[in-house]
């Protein structure tokens, strides 16, 4: 299984929204990220999934710069 293909079941969220949010980031941004970027993405994948939606919902913001940095680019998609 190569890495896109774990990210992407990662991706598969229980949460409709997330789903549908991170499922669209995968085909539009992921591809631009850099390494560094896909690391972060990865590791908020690692989120609960009510977590990871008061983060792309900006409901919440990450203490972490880089974190931030990607969930920006994830509210653009």
């Amino acid at each position: 299984m190569s890495d896109f293909d774990r990210v992407r079941w990662h991706c598969r969220r229980g949460l409709l929204e997330l789903d549908i949010i991170l499922t669209r980031f995968l085909e539009s941004g992921y591809p631009r990220l850099s390494e560094a970027q896909r690391t972060v993405f990865s590791g908020l994948l690692e989120y609960a999934d009510n977590d990871l939606w008061d983060f792309v919902s900006g409901r919440k913001s990450s203490a972490d710069a880089a974190e931030e940095e990607v969930l920006d680019l994830l509210r653009e998609t």
